[in-house]
């Protein structure tokens, strides 16, 4: 990750501060997300401008995507057991 500096009126600080603290998350990340909304999506990643965007609260969210998309483990192709 590379560090920058950015220059924010007071008002815009505050109302940053306001929102970080209501989603749970830090004021740098705020600004990420924000940023990576105004961004061009890089065609060969698409799905790439929502990484990062949902918090489940679960630490192992991506080993049980499944369930927190479907509601449901999906089982694989070669998965007979239904």
């Amino acid at each position: 990750m590379v560090r920058t500096q950015i220059r924010l009126t007071q008002e815009e600080y505050e109302a940053a501060k306001r929102e970080a603290r209501r989603l749970g998350i830090s004021l740098a990340e705020l600004l990420r997300r924000s940023l990576r909304t105004m961004l061009p999506v890089d065609e060969e990643r698409p799905w790439m401008r929502y990484a990062g965007l949902i918090e489940s609260g679960d630490a192992a969210a991506s080993q049980n995507i499944d369930e927190l998309v479907y509601g449901r483990k999906v089982g694989r192709r070669n998965d007979t057991s239904g």
